[in-house]
């Protein structure tokens, strides 16, 4: 289990989280976007019963809770998130990054290994990347110099990394890969055509992945989609305005796709498992299952 010190010994863990595409849209894009991944990520918090608090700076959201285990799994499942760490954080100061990523390493270092430091900075805090790297590397070479551990550059047995960010600093060691995409709602609506099998159901994810918030028409248990976005339902053609839904989704292979009469449609018709081989489909279809 990940955690950090906090006040009174209890434990408050800091989840740094990066996002995907949204850094490439122009600022008052990137806002909108930025303030609708927020609100997933606490409605999914909330949906998985995770206690924590999201705020967000520059380029990065960051997650507070008491139960980090439960909230790297509730988080990581928000589309728009690149990757995420659980870090320990300390402030910009050389001395603090120094001292913090010292202990740190203490117990993540075996006797014999090699390691390197990865540092980046944003801010004007007095020093560069390469003057944090340097101070940092060698305070925990001492910290650890008992054990026979030494510096490799090229191909380290373990990788410490260390950004600076205004006036604090986050030591970690792990990056873990999400789901990228774009946050589910900034993308518009689908109806995605559900018939209960393995390509209707990754069809429908892939849409939500790529930010459309789907409606739900046909058969089946749909409920492992609504891991991923809390607002997933059914299509009620009584209460849903078509005048508000962009396309369809279909879960077609390449040999149904010729079956398909799309002028029955006024919309557009997506196909998004069409390139993909089953054992793709089943793949993934089996991951959205487990809710990774």
């Amino acid at each position: 289990m990940y955690f950090k010190r906090g006040i009174d010994g209890v434990c408050v863990a800091i989840i740094l989280v990066r996002y995907a595409e949204i850094g490439l849209k122009s600022a008052p894009v990137r806002r909108r976007f930025e303030n609708t991944l927020k609100d997933n990520m606490l409605n999914m918090l909330m949906q998985d019963g995770v206690e924590a608090l999201v705020t967000n700076k520059g380029a990065r959201f960051y997650v507070e809770a008491t139960d980090i285990d439960a909230a790297v799994k509730s988080v990581r499942k928000v589309f728009g998130i690149a990757s995420l760490s659980v870090a320990e954080v300390c402030s910009s100061k050389m001395e603090d990054m120094c001292q913090i990523a010292a202990e740190y390493s203490r117990s993540r270092l075996s006797p014999g290994q090699s390691f390197a430091v990865k540092a980046r900075r944003e801010g004007s805090q007095g020093y560069t990347s390469l003057d944090m790297g340097r101070e940092i590397g060698s305070a925990i070479f001492l910290a650890n110099e008992d054990k026979g551990v030494k510096v490799d550059l090229t191909d380290p047995d373990v990788t410490f990394y260390v950004e600076a960010r205004d006036n604090r600093a986050f030591v970690f060691l792990d990056y873990i890969k999400c789901h990228a995409g774009l946050p589910v709602g900034t993308q518009g609506k689908v109806i995605a055509k559900f018939d209960g099998s393995e390509r209707s159901l990754v069809s429908a994810w892939l849409m939500m992945k790529r930010g459309c918030r789907v409606l739900i028409d046909g058969e089946g248990d749909f409920t492992p989609l609504s891991q991923y976005d809390t607002y997933v339902r059914a299509y009620d053609p009584q209460k849903d305005d078509e005048k508000r839904v962009l396309g369809i989704v279909m879960g077609s292979d390449i040999g149904e796709i010729g079956d398909v009469d799309v002028s029955q449609y006024e919309l557009p018709v997506f196909f998004p498992t069409v390139g993909m081989t089953d054992e793709e489909v089943h793949g993934l279809a089996e991951m959205i299952v487990s809710g990774l």
